[in-house]
């Protein structure tokens, strides 16, 4: 029997549609969804558990992965196989899991799965602009307990004019790049990589792409309706007790607010909150604590939690004492690591990032096999977060995603401004050594000192500021440079990096309902002010690139040659290549571009590069017919000798005996001996011979009376 399916289509308004199809695929999920661009097509499944999980905190897993099967692909590997997600991957995971944690109900402690898989590509449709939108709608065609429908689209600024959900070809083109994650009512979620904009312009675009996902929200609600909205189910919720709650918030509040109150450093103040925290459980018996013990570290977290935040609304004082666009003490260093090709240590407060900077040829450019897409990126930086940077200590597993999603926001703020005649592959690694709070923005202030010190060029520095919000729904408190705590316990958590001319990058993430226009133009325009602030700690401490990269960093320099001497500079099996790699000391790396070679020569002895630049300019040293050259002698026969281009060695020619001079030669040795430099005239090639032909003797003066000499074999008659 064929299934009865349901289909909303969305109109984007620039002759592209998106669809949304259930019925059809993955009924046994508590709800599924097929969306479709184009060629593009995303199942979208959401399953929750009906038995409780016995942790503290909600076990939501959002996966998103692309099938090479969808692209017409082959998994690279051995087992040719799909395994772990591709960073791509996890930043997508990453993007939905933000806007769609929030919403859930703050009591559910059910296991619930998100699982997002591309099954046809379209190379003119960017899947992850479509997986927000596809694991919302499969939330609302299950009876999955969820506030409202929310999407995520993209919006690019091509030529002047914002586009919605625009191809790769066309994002090349564009100065502005951002995902936006928002309900009917209000944004909670922007991502994105701008070319020096404007705040108003970052504005004008996250409200253009909320009013294309208004439209997208209204089609899933039109969508439940017609498949029969589900009731939501019931659940068990965590035991609330009014009367402990109003117990611990009379006993703790105003001793938090106290603490709060004294400016302490991290550990002093969250020593004393734990002392806070233990009084309070003295007041508890045992059999108390054992009934609901739970509940007690709760209510005093959200006590100490409304305490700091009170104390900020009422008073416009911060937890380290600082006013509330105040920005923690920096102290800056570069050249720091005497090894490396480029490094710097930028701490502000007490959340510390040092960088590196790691310079070589294409041959390290990172390579990108995915099934949507192909290429190399030629500056990358990766983001690490030791457990020690935090004063714990923990299990290291690999990469975290954390580490992935903090080490791409830094990278799409420093990569507009690495100049396109760069020639090096270029890798920046953080290692963050201490954090209280915005550790990505500090690898961001660290990673363009590193760059400058390295001898990069950047087009313009850039810093990096991550701001805050508490509100009551009444009053607000925007706040600059977030501690850790702020961040937990606030609003809002919005980084943004750029240069003196504009911003190159953001990320904000919204955990209030609402947030008013006002509120994000202040908090823009404050941010503004604080990343100008650090910019300048940055340009006092390296105020220009150096010129050169340093005395032990490799210099690398390109040259072009036909392609059809490519053959000619690797050799038979390699051996000419590798033969001059060994004699001067540098790594040859030959690229075909567009029928030419593109040859990277890279080393740190400017000798063995003038080596290399030298057997380039002779193999393609070309002399011009009538030209004179200075050659010099490099071997005598009996019938001539054998002479090399002066600005070009190695390449040789034959100036024969009778070429040497009007008089008749017995002796190459009477005219030239071995190393003489003398100058010739090139002929070209003679026809007779269909040999290179020089002439010494064209360049004298020929004597008067001259008879030329007979040739031994000459027969008179």
């Amino acid at each position: 029997m064929i299934p009865k399916t349901f289909k909303e289509v969305i109109d984007l308004g620039n002759g592209k549609t998106i669809s949304l199809e259930t019925g059809k695929l993955a009924k046994q999920a508590h709800g599924s969804v097929v969306v479709r661009m184009g060629d593009a097509m995303l199942l979208c499944t959401v399953v929750s558990s009906h038995k409780p999980s016995t942790m503290d905190f909600f076990p939501l897993t959002v996966d998103y992965r692309e099938k090479f099967a969808a692209a017409g692909k082959y998994p690279g590997g051995f087992l040719k196989r799909e395994a772990r997600p591709s960073n791509d991957e996890i930043l997508v995971m990453r993007l939905v899991d933000r806007a769609l944690r929030p919403l859930f109900p703050s009591d559910y402690r059910y296991e619930t799965q998100v699982m997002i898989q591309l099954m046809s590509h379209d190379e003119n449709v960017m899947p992850d602009a479509l997986a927000g939108l596809a694991a919302s709608t499969a939330i609302q065609l299950s009876d999955i307990p969820f506030e409202y429908p929310i999407s995520e689209t993209r919006v690019a600024r091509i030529n002047g004019e914002f586009v919605i959900n625009p191809s790769r070809a066309e994002i090349e083109e564009a100065d502005l790049d951002m995902i936006v994650g928002a309900s009917e009512d209000s944004v909670s979620m922007v991502e994105g990589e701008m070319d020096e904009v404007s705040e108003e312009e970052m504005t004008e675009a996250i409200k253009f792409a909320h009013e294309a996902i208004k439209i997208q929200c209204q089609a899933q609600r039109r969508l439940a309706e017609a498949v029969g909205k589900k009731e939501t189910r019931a659940y068990e919720t965590t035991g609330k007790d009014e009367e402990l709650e109003a117990k611990i918030l009379d006993a703790a509040y105003q001793k938090c607010y106290d603490i709060a109150k004294e400016s302490l450093g991290k550990h002093e103040r969250t020593e004393k909150f734990g002392e806070i925290k233990e009084e309070i459980k003295g007041l508890f018996t045992e059999e108390e604590l054992e009934e609901y013990g739970k509940l007690v570290g709760k209510y005093f977290d959200s006590a100490q939690k409304k305490a700091v935040r009170d104390l900020t609304l009422k008073e416009k004082v911060r937890l380290d004492g600082r006013q509330l666009d105040e920005i923690r003490p920096i102290w800056c260093e570069t050249d720091y690591l005497p090894s490396t090709h480029g490094s710097s240590i930028f701490t502000r407060g007490e959340t510390q990032a040092l960088a590196t900077v790691t310079l070589g040829t294409s041959r390290e450019a990172n390579m990108i096999d995915t099934p949507t897409n192909s290429g190399e990126e030629t500056f990358y930086l990766h983001y690490n977060f030791p457990p020690f940077c935090t004063g714990e200590a923990y299990p290291i597993r690999g990469t975290s995603r954390r580490e992935i999603g903090h080490g791409n926001l830094a990278q799409r703020a420093l990569k507009g401004m690495i100049p396109e005649d760069c020639p090096y592959t270029v890798r920046v690694v953080s290692e963050v050594l201490e954090s209280n709070g915005s550790s990505s923005m500090a690898t961001v202030c660290s990673g363009t000192m590193a760059l400058m010190d390295a001898g990069i060029q950047l087009k313009q520095p850039v810093s990096g500021i991550a701001m805050g919000l508490i509100t009551d729904g009444e009053d607000y408190a925007v706040l600059s440079d977030i501690l850790g705590d702020e961040d937990h316990l606030g609003d809002m958590d919005f980084k943004v990096t750029g240069t003196e001319k504009g911003i190159t990058a953001c990320q904000m993430d919204i955990k209030v309902k609402g947030l008013s226009h006002e509120i994000l133009i202040n908090a823009l325009k404050q941010a503004r002010e604080g990343r100008l602030h650090i910019l300048n700690k940055l340009t006092e401490t390296i105020a220009q690139p150096n010129a050169d990269v340093k005395a032990h960093a490799p210099k690398i320099i390109t040259r072009t040659i036909p392609g059809d001497y490519i053959g000619a500079l690797i050799g038979p099996g390699g051996k000419n290549i590798q033969e001059l790699q060994k004699a001067s000391e540098t790594t040859i790396v030959i690229n075909e571009v567009d029928e030419q070679g593109v040859v990277e020569i890279l080393g740190t002895n400017q000798e063995g590069i003038d080596m290399v630049l030298q057997k380039l300019d002779a193999m393609l040293f070309k002399p011009e017919k009538g030209s004179v050259y200075e050659v010099k002698v490099i071997k005598i026969l009996d019938f001539g000798a054998v002479v090399e281009y002066v600005e070009a060695p190695g390449n040789e020619v034959l100036l024969h005996i009778s070429e040497l001079a009007w008089e008749r030669t017995n002796n190459v040795t009477d005219i030239v001996n071995l190393g003489d430099i003398i100058d010739v005239k090139y002929f070209g090639v003679d026809p007779r011979t269909r040999k290179e032909k020089v002439s010494r003797k064209a360049l004298i003066k020929k004597p008067e009376n001259f008879k030329k000499p007979e040739r031994k074999n000459d027969n008179k008659k």
